[in-house]
C-alpha cells in the first residue's frame, strides 16, 4: 500500500483506525511531499513517520519548482488546468509525478536512511548501508523484507520538474598549484550511463593540496565513470597568473558505495 502525501487536516495524530498506518497493510510506504504545518503553513499532507518506510523527498515540506510564480505556474507545460491546479497544491501533488516518475526510472529515487533531512543534506547518511537503500515510489516493496526498525525515514532530493530523480555522488578533489586564489571549483561526471551539467564543488578560498568535498545531485545516473572534467575560476583578472589544477579527483556513488 502506497501512501501519496497522506492527508493531514483531520487525520494527522488521530488513532490508526482513522488515518493510514502500518497495520493496514503487509507492506506500507509513504511519501510526504507537504508536511509543514497546516496553520499558518498551509501544509495539507501528514508529518510523522507513519508505514513501513517513510520517504521526505527535499525534505518533505518545500518542493523545488514549487516555488515558480503563479503566471508560469498556471501557463504550464501542462496546460492551463494543471498549472491552475498545481499553484494551488503543487507541494501536496508532487507525491504522484514522483510516484509516476519512479516507475519509468526503476533506479532512480533512492532514498538514504537518515535522522534528519539536515544531516542527509550534510553528507552524514551517505553513502548506503551495507543492506542497500530503497527506493521511493512504484519499486520500495523490493526491500520489504529488510525492513528492520519500527519506522524508518529516508531522505533524497528530487529535480524541480520532470524528470525528476537525481543520482547522488560525494566527490573530493584535491588541489595542485602554485598559489591561494579566491574563485570556484565545478566537476562534470562522464559515464557510460552519459554526462552531468557542471557541479560546483567549493567557493571561496582554494588551496593547492587542500582536498575539498561536495555532495551533489546529478540528473543522469553515470554508470561506471570513465572521465571527470575540472574547471576552476577566480572570476577576475589576476596579472600574476595563477595556475590550479587537481591532483585527485574522487568520486563515490551512493549507492554501490
Amino acid at each position: 500500500l502506497s501512501g501519496l502525501d497522506p492527508a493531514q487536516p483531520y487525520f494527522q495524530g488521530t488513532p490508526t483506525e482513522v488515518r493510514l498506518d502500518k497495520s493496514d497493510a503487509e507492506f506500507v510506504d509513504v511519501i510526504h511531499t507537504d508536511s509543514a504545518p497546516t496553520i499558518p503553513n498551509l501544509g495539507f499532507g501528514m508529518r510523522p513517520a507513519i508505514g513501513h518506510l517513510d520517504f521526505y523527498p527535499n525534505g518533505g515540506e518545500e518542493m523545488p519548482g514549487c516555488d515558480k510564480n503563479p503566471i508560469s505556474q498556471i501557463v504550464d507545460i501542462d496546460g492551463i488546468w494543471e498549472g491552475t491546479r498545481d499553484f494551488v497544491a503543487c507541494n501536496h501533488l508532487r507525491s504522484y509525478k514522483y510516484y509516476s516518475d519512479s516507475i519509468i526510472y526503476p533506479d532512480g529515487f533512492l532514498g538514504y536512511p537518515c535522522a534528519s533531512y539536515e544531516l542527509f543534506q550534510e553528507g552524514n547518511c551517505f553513502p548506503c548501508p551495507e543492506e542497500g537503500c530503497p527506493y521511493m515510489g512504484h519499486y520500495a516493496d523490493r526491500f520489504k523484507d529488510k525492513v528492520k526498525s519500527d519506522f524508518t525515514k529516508l531522505y533524497l532530493n528530487t529535480g524541480e520538474a520532470r524528470d525528476f530523480p537525481l543520482w547522488r555522488y560525494k566527490v573530493s578533489v584535491t588541489l595542485s598549484g602554485n598559489s591561494h586564489v579566491n574563485g570556484y571549483v565545478n566537476i562534470a561526471l562522464y559515464g557510460t550511463g552519459g554526462s552531468t551539467k557542471q557541479h560546483q564543488i567549493i567557493k571561496g578560498t582554494l588551496k593547492p593540496d587542500n582536498t575539498y568535498t561536495a555532495y551533489i545531485d546529478v540528473e543522469v545516473n553515470v554508470g561506471e565513470i570513465t572521465k571527470v572534467k575540472f574547471l576552476w575560476n577566480n572570476n577576475w583578472v589576476n596579472p600574476t597568473l595563477p595556475k590550479l589544477g587537481a591532483a585527485t579527483v574522487t568520486v563515490e556513488a551512493g549507492e554501490s558505495r
